[in-house]
């Protein structure tokens, strides 16, 4: 399941930040002596410049600072002084992991402790919640959820493994929910409603949901500025209509290794950036999408599947007339290499592209064997045949990685659009004029 970080120290062990940040008290003291020594003799350090540093800071400070531990782990630093001995009380985020605990049942016992102590005349500005053990009771959830709406929350992150037939009702009409990020079990492609009322969303994070077909999801969310799909589908292949006059951010993951065919219907005239990392098989189509200027691509390709995925990314070029950067990987140009006489092809769009840059990464292996193999369908001679396999077991092939006639296909309207070949494997870049 992907699993999107937001918190920069969560991985931070307690042993580690409170012996950091009980080594503030040293580290002051150490530097008021060498002050002291390194300055006239009629300079007094006083008493109030060796205390503690920490000491010093506002509670808001200091829980600012614990907000970005998980919530265990901030409990934790109680034991430095009596005054830090409750102050996680009026935290006012949240981190709950279930890999924090050994079991589920102390997990769940340390969240009822948790949320039952905490200050409740305190908002709670961010909730994030994981659990992958495939126990969740759908009444946990919910008391989770109440608790979290009850309070005012903002941000809000749910990763969890567990079967979810039905979103909790408070979740569906929040008054001050900003940003939702919602992942389930991807076994069970729970069903996304239908639509939501929450006024004050702009950021929309959604993992392993079914959509109902012919839906419109996002068309009520007034504020949306950012949207990301992964791993999503639609009910019988249909369509899923992102219907927003606000979204600027589209991003989509597709990392499944199953079909995942559907179709999308974008009308986005605020839409500035398209980002796509994963198996195209989904037809996107635009009806007003005008205002597109940047595009970010990762294509892989399913071995043997040369009707797929290349297809599909050729067909979302005529949605892309009006952008000004693209950028590609060096595997989203081999998969386009595989489009049967591509090169025949005159296209009427991206005319006004200014910058194409190319990530060069290495390419999946299942991708290298599709490429070694359409090499070998139209070799003349086993000498020939013989050497593509050598170097294909060398690692040599695809060669060359960024094939140049699909990059000159894509600059056919734009010739002067300035070209960056980004190497992402630690070696030099290389500009091509």
């Amino acid at each position: 399941m992907r699993r999107f970080k937001s918190v920069v120290f969560s991985d931070l062990s307690s042993s580690f930040i409170v012996q950091l940040l009980a080594s503030a008290t040293q580290t002051n003291n150490l530097a008021c002596k060498v002050m002291s020594n390194s300055v006239t003799k009629k300079v007094k350090v006083t008493d109030d410049v060796q205390k503690d540093m920490l000491s010093d800071l506002p509670d808001c400070i200091i829980l600012h600072i614990l907000s970005f531990l998980r919530t265990k782990h901030a409990i934790r630093t109680g034991i430095l002084s009596s005054r830090w001995k409750h102050l996680w009380k009026r935290l006012p985020a949240l981190i709950l992991w279930r890999s924090d605990f050994q079991c589920y049942n102390i997990f769940i016992e340390f969240m009822r402790k948790v949320l039952s102590l905490r200050d409740s005349s305190v908002s709670l500005h961010t909730l994030d919640f994981e659990d992958i053990s495939h126990l969740l009771e759908p009444h946990i959830l919910e008391w989770i959820v109440n608790y979290a709406i009850s309070h005012n929350v903002q941000r809000l992150q749910f990763s969890i493994t567990s079967v979810v037939e039905q979103i909790p009702l408070t979740l569906l009409s929040s008054q001050t929910l900003t940003h939702l990020n919602l992942s389930v079990c991807y076994e069970c492609k729970s069903l996304f409603p239908k639509s939501l009322n929450l006024p004050a969303l702009s950021t929309l994070e959604l993992g392993n949901f079914t959509f109902y077909k012919d839906s419109e999801p996002f068309s009520t969310f007034s504020r949306l500025k950012s949207l990301l799909i992964s791993d999503c589908n639609v009910e019988g292949a249909g369509t899923l209509c992102i219907s927003s006059a606000t979204l600027v951010n589209f991003t989509m993951h597709v990392e499944s290794d199953l079909d995942n065919y559907y179709k999308i219907d974008l009308c986005t005239p605020s839409l500035s950036t398209f980002a796509f990392r994963g198996y195209p098989y989904q037809d996107i189509s635009g009806s007003n999408i005008s205002s597109l200027k940047h595009v970010d691509i990762d294509a892989g390709v399913f071995p043997y599947r040369l009707d797929g995925p290349p297809l599909f990314l050729f067909n979302w070029l005529p949605e892309f007339a009006n952008i000004k950067s693209l950028t590609v990987t060096a595997s989203t140009l081999q998969a386009l290499s595989l489009v049967p006489e591509l090169l025949e092809f005159k296209i009427p769009f991206m005319c006004k592209l200014k910058f194409l840059k190319v990530k060069i990464e290495e390419i999946e292996y299942e991708l290298r064997m599709m490429l070694r193999d359409v090499k070998l369908l139209n070799v003349e001679s086993k000498k020939e045949a013989a050497r593509i396999q050598e170097a294909f077991n060398l690692g040599l092939e695809p060669s060359p990685l960024v094939p140049d006639e699909i990059v000159d296909f894509l600059l056919q309207n734009s010739p002067s659009a300035k070209v960056d070949l980004v190497d992402c494997r630690q070696k030099p870049l290389r500009r091509r004029l």
